[in-house]
């Protein structure tokens, strides 16, 4: 074909295929681990899945991966990069009879198991099982697996399986989780356990906004409080209490945005997590055993309550984060009417202060033209005097008289003029 294809088409088709679940047959062990770690440690992480093959001779990928499965001889590792995690798989037969006797993570070099990187954030021990077909043996098996301990299970992919666990944390740090194989196909099977492993994943990583939530709930509470007292001076504060409100619901919508911006992540991937719970959960496919709670119970009475409790924090900061905003855009109005006002009063007073100019300016023509007058009619007395001096019949009070008339007018329309030009030449810049 001589089509052009989208750069992205190979990526987008391999994400699709992306870590598929191990084809699984029983009896086997397997020993789990999420770690926790920031995206900046993906090469450090891949680094290290790799001197492990190399401890056992196996020749690295080419390229870093996202996800790997290799058979490293005794055992066969998976790992897999998720956007928040890394899961490393450790798949071994069985050794011994007993339960959780002999665990696959023996098989993993101590030294390269400490060095993980990352912290751990979920850890299982799984074993997978055929069930027995004598009555009585796969409870003495679940019996000698878990004790007496509290426990959840249900039969999985429509009856073909079975599942139980505990969910508690051993003193090694790992859960237990027993499958039983009746009728499972191996890919069935692989499923069927990688669901159970992401549910505890998942459910963990929904769990990390519980604390955050927990901590901003008091912060909420001190914040309300302070957005209480300043909207009830709001109806009787005056011009010189509304710039020191203002600065009070400033400071406070900024504490909370900042808040909004440090969690909001947290709060919008617990969610997302705790929905892939709720479909892992689904597509288990379970049916209820007498006397145990289902995995969906499990989840309705443990996680449930717990991500409400995160949503209700998430509503009510969103919630107080518009209140603060409204009641700072209500006293910035107030602010800005009451600036408008003193503007208004400061044109009156400008206008007052305009008019009196006018009048003043108008008063100094008057006296300026009186003024030209007087000396112009005197220049022209001293000019009289010197005709009459001269030999000529010539009165110079008389000749002061007459043009005084004349001076006026000529000084007055001249002042005008000058005015008006004066105007123009304002009028044009």
């Amino acid at each position: 074909m001589e089509l052009r294809e989208h750069p992205l088409r190979a990526d987008l088709v391999a994400e699709l295929h992306a870590r598929p679940p191990e084809l699984l047959v029983a009896p086997l062990r397997i020993s789990y681990l999420a770690m926790v770690s920031p995206s900046e440690q993906r090469e450090q992480e891949w680094q290290h899945f790799c001197a492990l093959l190399e401890r056992f001779s196996v020749p690295r990928p080419k390229s870093l991966l996202s996800h790997a499965s290799l058979n490293l001889g005794p055992f066969r590792v998976k790992f897999e990069r998720h956007s928040e995690f890394a899961r490393y798989i450790f798949i071994a037969p069985p050794n011994r009879a007993e339960p959780f006797s002999d665990l696959a993570l023996s098989l993993i070099p101590p030294d390269w198991l400490a060095a993980v990187p990352g912290e751990v954030i979920a850890a299982t021990h799984v074993e997978v099982r055929r069930e027995s077909p004598v009555p009585g043996d796969t409870e003495a098996v679940v019996t000698r697996a878990f004790g007496g301990a509290p426990l959840v299970g249900a039969d999985v992919g429509g009856g073909a399986g079975r599942a139980l666990t505990h969910f508690e944390v051993g003193a090694d740090g790992f859960s237990r989780l027993l499958v039983f194989d009746r009728n499972l196909t191996p890919r069935q099977c692989g499923r069927m356990v990688q669901r159970l492993l992401e549910m505890d994943t998942y459910r963990m990583m929904a769990l990390l906004a519980l604390p955050i939530a927990r901590e901003l709930a008091p912060f909420l509470t001190d914040c309300e409080q302070e957005l209480a007292r300043v909207t009830a001076l709001l109806p009787t504060a005056t011009s010189r209490d509304e710039n020191s409100l203002l600065d009070r619901l400033t400071r406070l919508e900024a504490s909370i945005e900042n808040r909004i911006a440090n969690n909001e992540f947290r709060f919008g991937a617990s969610a997302a997590y705790s929905e892939l719970v709720a479909r892992r959960i689904a597509e288990l496919r379970e049916g209820r055993i007498q006397g145990l709670a289902t995995f969906q119970e499990f989840n309705d009475r443990r996680l449930a309550p717990a991500m409400a409790t995160c949503q209700t924090m998430v509503r009510r900061q969103e919630s107080l984060s518009e209140r603060v905003a409204r009641a700072n855009q209500l006293l910035a109005t107030r602010v800005d009417i009451t600036r408008e006002e003193q503007n208004q009063a400061l044109l009156a007073s400008m206008d007052r202060r305009a008019s009196v100019q006018l009048r003043l300016q108008q008063t100094v023509e008057g006296l300026s033209i009186a003024a030209f007058t007087y000396y112009v009619v005197g220049l022209i007395g001293y000019a009289a005097k010197a005709i009459k001096a001269s030999g000529y019949h010539v009165e110079p009070e008389i000749v002061m008289g007459l043009s005084v008339p004349f001076v006026i007018a000529v000084a007055a329309i001249g002042i005008h003029r000058i005015r008006l030009m004066v105007e123009r030449a304002a009028r044009s810049h």
